[in-house]
């Protein structure tokens, strides 16, 4: 196949590495100091055996314009965080008919519908990864701990994807339902997220607080509530039990759910802190929580689901995000974030925590 991947960051990184050693042809279209970066640096990828993937000298394009007139391409893979989105799609729009179709991998519930606004939903075709992988540079990463990729079925182009993902050593596992296999892949990027980057802890110490773990487990069950309205089944994805999080999650004693959710925690992300906490703390000035915890509470509000938690973690870390309160202001205070909760799920009818 043909592909065009969009970004070089830890997952764009991890998959057309992989994809361009298997045989793919492979195009990477980058901002400009990342491809000026790459070209003089190449691409590497260490998997989690320690083989090491080498591209020393990667196509790359630099603006659609570009990369359609070294195209055509069979797909494209989008693996932008989901704060490049909006900028994404303006700059393909004047491209629109030209433009292959998407396979989007990024976390969040709301990409696929901005994509489909743009190419038509019949260009669309969603997917999520669980494989932890970390980003060292720009086209540098390295595989934490493998798992797969989930691919929505329902497109021409799924069985073909499916064996170039295989090929590439990429565990693909298809799945009926898109929106219930993104919407499963949020609920684990919304566990010991938000916490960490607000509080300046790693999970395990969230989650050794009996108050933060109660936090934790009600921001879930908030999110497992608006999937109940919107008749989403939860379903495992490739490497994660995601079923057996959700159940722990609604029916398991705090003592009881508080270390199951944590060994979740620590398996899904291997050694990283969570990805809050390195954009927030790297200085990036934005994070995702927009589109996980800003989409639980949006989707919340639109269906009736009381969802105040989600909607406190994301207004808070937007706000730390954006220095209108100083980091220290939660920094190492559980009691001051959870004074915060307390009045936030007060202040909405029929919430409780």
């Amino acid at each position: 196949m043909r592909v065009l991947i969009v970004g070089a960051g830890a997952i764009g990184t991890c998959v057309g590495v992989s994809l361009a050693h298997s045989g793919q042809e492979v195009t990477f279209l980058l901002r400009s100091p990342s491809a000026a970066y790459i070209r003089s640096n190449g691409m590497r990828l260490v998997k989690e055996n320690g083989e090491v993937l080498r591209l020393p000298h990667p196509s790359i394009a630099e603006t659609p314009e570009e990369a359609l007139h070294q195209g055509p391409y069979d797909v494209a893979v989008l693996a932008l965080k989901t704060y490049h989105t909006d900028a994404f799609l303006e700059s393909i729009a004047p491209y629109r008919r030209e433009f292959p179709p998407v396979l989007c991998l990024q976390n969040g519930v709301e990409s696929e519908s901005k994509l489909a606004k743009v190419l038509g939903a019949e260009r669309v075709l969603a997917g999520s990864v669980t494989t932890a992988v970390s980003r060292k540079a720009v086209g540098d990463a390295v595989v934490e701990r493998q798992r797969g990729v989930g691919i929505a079925k329902g497109h021409p182009l799924v069985p073909a994807l499916y064996v170039a993902f295989q090929d590439a050593g990429l565990v693909p596992r298809l799945y009926q339902n898109a929106a219930a296999m993104k919407w499963s892949k949020l609920l684990t990027n919304l566990l010991g997220n938000a916490t960490s980057a607000i509080l300046d802890m790693p999970p395990a110490q969230i989650f050794a607080h009996p108050g933060l773990a109660r936090l934790e487990i009600v921001q879930l069950r908030e999110a497992l509530a608006v999937m109940d309205a919107l008749h989403l089944p939860v379903v495992d994805l490739p490497g994660v039990s995601v079923r057996a999080l959700a159940w722990g999650a609604k029916y398991l004693p705090l003592m009881v759910a508080r270390p199951v959710l944590q060994k979740a925690v620590g398996k899904g992300r291997g050694a990283k802190m969570p990805s809050f906490h390195i954009d927030l703390y790297g200085g990036r000035g934005r994070t995702e929580v927009d589109a996980l915890h800003g989409a639980v509470a949006r989707f919340g509000r639109r269906l009736h689901v009381p969802t105040p938690t989600n909607q406190m973690l994301a207004s808070t870390l937007e706000a730390l995000t954006q220095a209108e309160i100083p980091l220290d202001a939660f920094r190492h205070k559980p009691e001051a974030l959870l004074a915060v909760w307390e009045a936030a799920v007060k202040a909405v009818p029929g919430a409780s925590y």
